[in-house]
């Protein structure tokens, strides 16, 4: 007979099951309005709820642990975006995720930072790091709304999931020069003077030139290594998945090493890839492995997101802060996206929904780590309380409606079809 309750062991187990309902749940909700995140945070919340043992869940107090785990996270996930994506680069073809990223993104920093200051007294260091934490759309959260596979049915990419993988792809590395601003302002003050030059220097110019260099150079060199070696040595040949993982891995860190910024250079390296023999079936097969190794990742950010819920994270939520992430995803980011995609290509039904499923997720859990990490911000407990619940409302108000609203708009599209044709 147990004497004490064995927790460890019972991480093991809730692990065990959060991985097979990550394979079974897709199919269990089928068409239904519930997202997989939706339901991994509820088990979050349960579990970490009951008094079974386990302690705590502080993204504070591990704020090292919670960095690591989101930064992981999130650049698998890129990996996974990045192969995706068919559609040909050029001006026309990417003219979207140029505006999303030109316009909207710099737009939802500004506005999203002044009502951090403005409704919840924020410091300028802090209210700008707002801004650069929730700005950025989620690739690991937003699989209901992304293309599918790569070589899948070209109408499968269409504005609405093209604009939203490729948006989220790039934007989860274009928010760390104003990530690193905010840094700059906490550490050196608000003078712009003793940091604005350098941070323009090597913030905005060096590090984004090398994340971009490096993407390209990485991609390249993966795709011979895959493709064009002796077949001996080919790596296509063999089947093995976890090349996506090692692509990732060394694109990242090599670019990190060098200084610049890894979150780009594993988006652009897995589009570099994507392009290397298009049709061959192997990049189903580095597609696959990412996407399985993302949704596992997710599952734990995820589920610990809602033991930190349980755990109080939202303790210090002010009514004015929750009105504030509140006006971040509702009113800012499709205000934003709206000024962002005016006189476009994109059709007015799937402009509106990119403006609406502006999807926070991990990538702004990893942005705050990484920053409070970084820096001494005032009010970090109230930082992680707004960032926090504007992601759980993400996950369930874009959990509960990305079917939904998918669906429709592909029931527009084949109506509109043979209109076109005709």
């Amino acid at each position: 007979m147990l004497e004490t309750f064995d927790a460890h062991s019972l991480v093991f187990a809730l692990a065990g099951i959060a991985a097979l309902g990550g394979a079974l749940l897709p199919r269990l909700i089928g068409r239904a309005p519930v997202s997989p995140p939706m339901v991994f945070l509820a088990l979050g919340f349960a579990v970490f709820a009951l008094p079974l043992g386990l302690g705590d869940v502080d993204p504070i107090a591990r704020g090292t642990f919670t960095e690591y785990l989101t930064e992981v996270a999130v650049i698998v996930s890129l990996m996974g975006a990045g192969l995706k994506l068919d559609r040909p680069l050029g001006w026309c073809t990417w003219q979207p995720t140029v505006r999303l990223l030109a316009v909207t993104m710099p737009l939802t920093i500004l506005l999203a930072a002044l009502l951090g200051w403005w409704a919840v007294g924020l410091a300028p260091a802090t209210a700008l790091l707002l801004g650069a934490v929730l700005a950025p759309t989620d690739p690991v959260l937003a699989a209901d709304v992304q293309v599918g596979p790569p070589g899948g049915k070209p109408d499968a990419e269409d504005d609405l999931r093209f604009s939203l993988t490729s948006e989220a792809g790039l934007n989860d590395a274009l928010a760390f020069p104003f990530t690193n601003a905010a840094i700059a302002m906490a550490v050196a003050g608000t003078q712009p003077q003793t940091w604005l030059l350098e941070w323009f220097a090597i913030d905005v110019g060096y590090k984004l030139v090398v994340g971009l260099v490096g993407g390209i150079l990485v991609g390249k060199l993966l795709g011979l290594i895959v493709f064009r070696t002796r077949r001996d040595y080919r790596l296509a040949t063999r089947g093995d998945g976890f090349v996506a993982i090692a692509g990732t891995f060394l694109a990242y860190g090599l670019t990190e090493v060098v200084g610049g910024y890894g979150f780009l250079a594993v988006f652009v390296a897995a589009v570099v890839l994507r392009r290397s023999e298009r049709q061959h079936s192997y990049h189903q097969t580095l597609h696959d492995f990412a996407e399985q190794a993302e949704q596992l990742l997710m599952i734990a950010v995820v589920v610990l997101l809602g033991g930190a819920v349980a755990s109080g994270i939202l303790g210090a939520l002010t009514w004015q802060a929750a009105l504030v992430g509140l006006l971040v995803l509702f009113v800012v980011r499709p205000l934003a996206a709206y000024v962002g995609l005016a006189r476009s290509t994109v059709p007015q039904p799937e402009r509106a929904a990119i403006a609406f499923f502006g999807i926070r997720g991990v990538g702004s859990l990893y942005y705050l780590a990484y920053a409070l990490n970084a820096a001494d911000f005032p009010r970090e407990e109230r930082l992680w309380a707004l960032v926090a619940f504007t992601i759980v409302v993400s996950i369930v108000v874009h959990g509960a409606t990305a079917k939904l609203v998918t669906d429709r708009l592909d029931s527009l599209r084949e109506r509109r079809a043979p209109a076109e044709v005709g």
